[in-house]
Formats: C-alpha cells, sequence, structure tokens
C-alpha cells in the first residue's frame, strides 16, 4: 500500500458530461465531483435527459479519450485485472460505479464513497485524466468484460478542480 501526504492527493476532480452522437437527439449532459475521502474518494452529481424511469451503466473508463462517439475511451477502468460486477462487490472493476437512475423528470441524482479509486497522482488507481461514461442501458452486472449496457451516450475526462 503506498502511503501519501496530502500534496500527492487532489482534493478534487470535476466531469462534465456531454452527449456522444450515439443517439439523436441526445440530450444527456450532467456535472460529477470526486472528493477526495481518508479511504476513497466520495463521487456525487446528477446527469440530466435521461428517458425517465430508465437505467444506466456508468463507469469509469481506461483512457481520457471521448473521440468517437466514446468508444475510444476504451474499455472499464480495471488496474488489479478484476471482473466485472456490481459497485463496491469484492473482485469487481475499479471504475464499476453503481448504475443511474433517472427519475421522472430524466434526472438521475446520485451520491457514493468509492474505496476502490483514488486522486493520488501516481497511484495504479488514480482516476484522474480517465474517462467517465453514461451508457444508454442498465448494467446486467454480469455480462463479462462490461455488462452488457449498451452504447456510449454521455462521455467526459475527469479532470482536477
Amino acid at each position: 500500500m503506498r502511503m501519501t501526504s496530502g500534496a500527492d492527493r487532489a482534493a478534487g476532480a470535476r466531469a462534465m458530461l456531454a452527449p456522444t452522437a450515439t443517439i439523436a437527439p441526445n440530450p444527456t449532459t450532467g456535472t460529477v465531483t470526486f472528493t477526495a475521502l481518508d479511504h476513497g474518494v466520495r463521487v456525487a452529481g446528477e446527469v440530466r435527459g435521461l428517458v425517465p424511469g430508465s437505467e444506466h451503466g456508468f463507469h469509469v473508463h481506461e483512457k481520457g479519450d471521448c473521440g468517437n462517439n466514446g468508444e475510444a475511451a476504451g474499455g472499464h477502468f480495471n488496474p488489479a485485472g478484476s471482473v466485472h460486477g456490481k459497485f463496491d462487490a469484492p473482485g469487481s472493476h475499479a471504475g464499476d460505479l453503481p448504475s443511474l437512475v433517472a427519475d421522472a423528470n430524466g434526472v438521475a441524482r446520485f451520491q457514493v464513497d468509492d474505496h476502490s479509486i483514488s486522486l493520488t497522482d501516481g497511484a495504479a488507481n488514480n482516476v484522474i485524466g480517465r474517462a467517465l461514461v453514461v451508457h444508454r442501458d442498465r448494467d446486467d452486472l454480469m455480462s463479462q468484460p462490461s455488462g452488457n449496457s449498451g452504447p456510449r451516450i454521455a462521455c467526459t475526462v475527469i479532470a482536477k478542480s
């Protein structure tokens, strides 16, 4: 385990989700904040423009590139070589986040403490500079390697705030 000082760890990061051209029209946008905790990162935010009552896969991806409708982001962020699964389940990808669930207005609000990622420079599980992706479909939490959650409908690169 790598010990870090406060100087090594970013205080926070921010992600501004923008729609891909995967579906048209696509009004999906959102703001997500990443706040360093003593043991992990608090991920909180809001995604708008979703179909009311819908559920969507939501993941950190390995590359910081949203080109080609989000496909350039690569697979799920998985520094430990784990299997895809439910958020916070032992052995799941570091990039696995809880699915987004839209309310009656097509808005998903969330806050979760993630103990498998960090904002620490040089750490294998650092998410700064990686892509954050919203998928069109729900994550089935079982299909390998990515949960069968469909095309990428919104994407951004996580940046220090």
